[in-house]
């Protein structure tokens, strides 16, 4: 799969920087093939976090290759419905966008806006299940906007509990985002991960998903993140 990368086939970088090909086509060949996670899944990560920078030829790629791979619609779905939570609407609808062509014999029907009830203090135990203690960030929702703490609570548990590529996947996900911003919240996710069942080298697989987007500091600062919990 190696072969038909984009960077790796450019003419410039063949003749400037051999070197730097070479690495590259290394750090694809993690990427596009099965490993610790498939290459399918890896597929879809590498589409979203292309999203999320913008790229949309290079994600509109990474899902077509995906979708050869075996990924299916309900999988690559999965990513409109996290994206919409980590990353917000803009992000959410482009990606519906690109999925919309890589899958375009795939139509949903007009489906009603679901009324679901949230209990009293289910957003706080949520809470503080998932992070041990509660975070200052969502205390201040609990404590003075409750009704975006519930708001809070249905985006995470849609993100994470419901989509079809299960939790494990999700925050395996969530982990490559966050590492393509250079952003410390990936430990958050990466431990989410390892507690879904996450081996440590899918981690790792998932990390360097943020590699062809954010270069090499997107992995370092990914790892340094998670070293210093």
């Amino acid at each position: 799969m190696t072969g038909t990368n984009a960077l790796l086939s450019t003419p410039l970088l063949r003749k400037n920087a051999p070197k730097s090909l070479a690495g590259y086509a290394r750090f694809r060949q993690v990427l596009d093939n099965d490993g610790a996670l498939p290459a399918r899944i890896k597929a879809l990560y590498l589409a979203i976090v292309a999203t999320t920078k913008g790229y949309e030829a290079m994600a509109a790629r990474e899902l077509a290759r995906g979708h050869g791979l075996g990924l299916t619609f309900d999988e690559a779905a999965s990513g409109a419905t996290i994206l919409c939570s980590v990353r917000g609407e803009g992000a959410s609808l482009r990606f519906i966008g690109i999925l919309e062509q890589t899958y375009p014999d795939r139509a949903d029907a007009e489906t009603p806006l679901a009324e679901i009830t949230v209990a009293d203090g289910e957003a706080r135990d949520n809470f503080l299940a998932y992070f041990g203690s509660m975070p200052p960030s969502l205390g201040k929702l609990v404590d003075h906007l409750p009704i975006a703490a519930d708001a809070y609570y249905l985006m995470r548990e849609g993100t994470l509990a419901t989509t079809p590529i299960g939790k494990k996947y999700a925050e395996l996900l969530l982990c490559a985002v966050i590492a393509a911003d250079y952003s410390t919240l990936v430990a958050v996710h990466a431990k989410g991960a390892m507690t879904a069942g996450a081996s440590e080298t899918e981690l790792y697989e998932a990390l360097l998903c943020a590699v062809p987007v954010s270069g090499l500091s997107g992995w370092v600062a990914a790892i340094n993140a998670i070293e210093a919990q």
